[in-house]
């Protein structure tokens, strides 16, 4: 269509998989059901950012968020690494040195050594290899707290005399911390923006990070990310009791639903059909594969009611068939209609028969 119009076409089409909660599709009746909005309630976005860029690559492959790896992760690798960089140089900075950075690197070829990683990590970007970016960062995450553990200046500061020696290895770590946030803002942007308030840096990009901050003045350090609590992150898919209070005073019935026209119910091809075969789809706890005689042939349609019918007691049964639904390719087959069926699901849900002498093919009206 693009090309008939006139316009270019794209040069990708990017996509993943599935989200899953859990290791499994998400669902409110097994209690793995999130919106966006009920995330926002309790967590920043940002996390879920980091969460998904560090499992994603180029692929299509569903994302799983156990929510205790999601935790895990976020209060291992987001707090535990990144920020704890900057919390802990900050103070010795603060604290002996009235925010003011030292004038030179004490080790300049650490910091070269880091920014020279900074091409690669772009590279990653581009070929959206966004887990393996977000690896190397962590991984020089981990280089970075070594050189603070290696210097130890919670040590060297109970010393008057190795002020100065203080202020450079903390002014060393800061500037480290600048460039993981730097790499990092195309995941966390508000946390960078934070940072580089923080920091005294103005907006900045990949390219200025290769100079270092000297001598400037920072702010006072105000935390950039806190540790999540299982039980927090558990709330994302909990029932609220005052959402079962409001279920019980809902008005009773069906849910209104919008006008439709005649001209729109005339597009449905709705017709009786005849159940040849019915079988349970391995794999799948809801599903029957129904085989059906539509009166022009049979087809195949998957129907989620294998928890309320045996399939041999379907065999023979007419049904009322949506004939021209579009049809869905599935992990087990394609389905090529759907069966008619009311109810809320699970055990409680009864097909739509209709009365003796209809027969396969004729139209429902």
């Amino acid at each position: 269509m693009l090309a008939g119009a006139g316009y270019r076409l794209p040069t990708a089409i990017n996509a993943h998989g599935f989200l899953t909660v859990n290791g499994q599709k998400m669902s409110k009746s097994r209690g793995t059901f999130i919106t966006a909005q009920r995330y926002l309630e309790h967590l920043p976005p940002e996390y879920f950012r980091y969460f998904i860029a560090a499992k994603i690559g180029p692929g299509v492959d569903d994302i799983d968020m156990n929510l205790e790896e999601f935790a895990t992760r976020i209060n291992a690798e987001v707090v535990g690494k990144l920020v704890n960089i900057a919390s802990r140089c900050a103070a010795f900075i603060t604290r002996g040195h009235g925010g003011r950075l030292a004038e030179a690197l004490p080790e300049p070829e650490l910091y070269q050594a880091f920014v020279a990683e900074g091409e690669a990590i772009a590279a990653l970007y581009e070929a959206r290899e966004y887990s393996s970016a977000v690896r190397e960062i962590m991984a020089l995450a981990d280089r970075a707290n070594q050189y603070i553990d290696q210097r130890k200046p919670w040590l060297l500061a109970k010393d008057p005399a190795r002020a100065a020696e203080v202020q450079a290895v903390a002014t060393q770590g800061l500037n480290l911390f600048r460039l993981l946030m730097t790499w990092l803002k195309p995941v966390l942007p508000a946390m960078a923006a934070r940072a580089e308030q923080f920091l005294g840096s103005g907006d900045g990009d990949w390219d200025s990070a290769r100079v270092p901050l000297l001598g400037g003045t920072i702010q006072p350090y105000e935390p950039l990310a806190t540790r999540l609590d299982l039980n927090q992150v558990s709330q994302l898919v909990a029932t609220e009791p005052a959402a079962r209070e409001d279920s019980r005073e809902a008005p009773s019935g069906p849910p209104q639903r919008a006008e439709a026209s005649i001209e729109d119910f005339s597009k449905l091809d709705l017709r009786i059909a005849r159940v040849v075969s019915a079988e349970a789809v391995e794999g799948a706890d809801k599903l029957l594969k129904l085989v059906v005689d539509a009166g022009d042939g049979t087809r195949t349609v998957f129907a989620g009611i294998r928890q309320a019918y045996d399939p041999a007691s379907l065999v023979g049964r007419h049904v009322v068939l949506f004939a021209n639904l579009k049809p869905r390719k599935m992990r087990f087959g394609v389905s090529e209609g759907m069966v008619l069926a009311a109810g809320p699901g699970g055990r409680d849900i009864f097909l739509v028969s209709p009365d003796e002498g209809a027969a396969p093919g004729m139209p429902v009206k």
